[in-house]
């Protein structure tokens, strides 16, 4: 049994996938490319999904990643970050109160402690993949962001308003300085290539 640890990105995500019970499904791929990326993180976020017990990480395992046995670290990390805020705030939308809305509200909160994009700290192929996932399982959170602004933004600007913290320069985002920070197109590319392929494991 293997510690994730131990385990370069890509060849960790090859194993995930080729134990994924889904793998064309968009849930799968952000479970897979978080859990297969905590290299990229501060090490207070460097767990395959932080902040969820050990037995929340095995039922993850269990019902997307089927018969993969590696030791999962347990790194409860620091209160009084806006860690849980980000994870409260997906929860209250999610579209169903099942428990894969639950770790994907860990893996995005996980995701957005990189310093990329965040579709590709998600290791998705593009921003519209992320889109398409929100809309799936936040719905009434993706019709917040209307305006498309780049969703890292968008989620710590939702916090802003909800804390009454006025971030924004300008009355309206068009006349904000910061206008094309927020949003506009996001290039480059992801950080793992989300194609399942079998590993001689």
């Amino acid at each position: 049994m293997s510690d994730p640890h131990e385990l370069a990105d890509a060849t960790l995500y090859r194993l995930l996938m080729s134990h994924a019970a889904q793998p064309d499904a968009l849930l799968t791929l952000a479970l897979a490319g978080v859990m297969s990326s905590g290299r990229t993180r501060p090490a207070a976020y460097a767990a395959p999904i932080a902040r969820l017990t050990r037995d929340e990480q095995q039922a993850l395992v269990g019902s997307c990643f089927p018969g993969l046995a590696l030791r999962w670290p347990e790194v409860v990390g620091e209160d009084g970050d806006e860690f849980n805020d980000v994870v409260a705030l997906l929860k209250a939308h999610a579209t169903d109160a099942g428990p894969g809305s639950h770790w994907l509200a860990h893996a995005i909160a996980t995701a957005c402690m990189g310093a990329n994009h965040l579709w590709q700290d998600m290791g998705l192929p593009s921003r519209d993949a992320l889109n398409a996932l929100m809309q799936q399982h936040f719905t009434s959170l993706k019709a917040r962001n209307a305006q498309n602004m780049r969703w890292k933004k968008f989620l710590y600007r939702e916090l802003c308003v909800q804390a009454e913290i006025l971030i924004c320069k300008s009355p309206s985002c068009q006349q904000c300085v910061d206008e094309p920070v927020c949003f506009g197109a996001e290039h480059g590319p992801a950080l793992v290539v989300a194609v399942p392929a079998p590993l001689g494991l």
